[in-house]
C-alpha cells in the first residue's frame, strides 16, 4: 500500500513537471500544450483526485457528494492551464468537463488582478460558458 502511494505521488510529480515544462515552452505551441494537459487529466485524473482527497482527509465523500479533477481552460486563448479539483452533488459533478479561467483587472488603487474559476459543462469555452451550478472549485 505504501509503495503504491509512493508510486502514485511520484507519477503525480512527473505529470506536473511535464505539464509545467510543456506550458513553459512556447516553441511547442498551444495545441501540444493543451493535448498534454488534457491527456494527463484524462489518464491520471482519478489518481490525482484520490491523492487530493487523501491529503484533505476525505477518504469517502458524504452522502451524494463527489469530487473530480478536470482541466482549467483559459477563456482568453482557449489553452489548457492545468488541473483543478471540483466538488459538489454527485449529479452536478458528473456534468463538469472543465473549469473556465477568466482574468481581468478591477480598478482600485493601483488595480487588482482578478481571476475567476467557473465550473463548466464543456471543454470548449469559446462556444459559450455554461456554468454548472452547485459545484465548487
Amino acid at each position: 500500500m505504501i509503495k503504491r502511494k509512493k508510486w502514485t505521488a511520484a507519477t503525480l510529480c512527473a505529470v506536473l513537471i511535464v505539464a509545467i515544462g510543456v506550458a513553459a515552452s512556447g516553441q511547442l505551441g498551444s495545441i501540444l500544450k493543451g493535448g498534454a494537459v488534457i491527456f494527463a487529466v484524462d489518464k491520471f485524473g482519478p489518481d490525482i483526485n484520490k491523492f487530493i482527497n487523501g491529503l484533505e482527509g476525505q477518504h469517502n465523500a458524504r452522502g451524494n457528494e463527489a469530487t473530480k479533477v478536470v482541466p482549467i481552460l483559459s477563456v482568453g486563448d482557449g489553452g489548457y492551464a492545468g488541473a483543478v479539483q471540483v466538488s459538489g452533488p454527485e449529479e452536478q459533478v458528473r456534468k463538469v468537463q472543465g473549469v473556465a479561467q477568466i482574468e481581468g483587472r478591477f480598478k482600485l488603487v493601483g488595480g487588482v488582478r482578478v481571476r475567476a474559476l467557473i465550473p463548466i459543462s464543456t471543454r470548449n469555452p469559446q462556444n459559450g460558458i455554461r456554468r454548472v451550478n452547485g459545484v465548487g472549485v
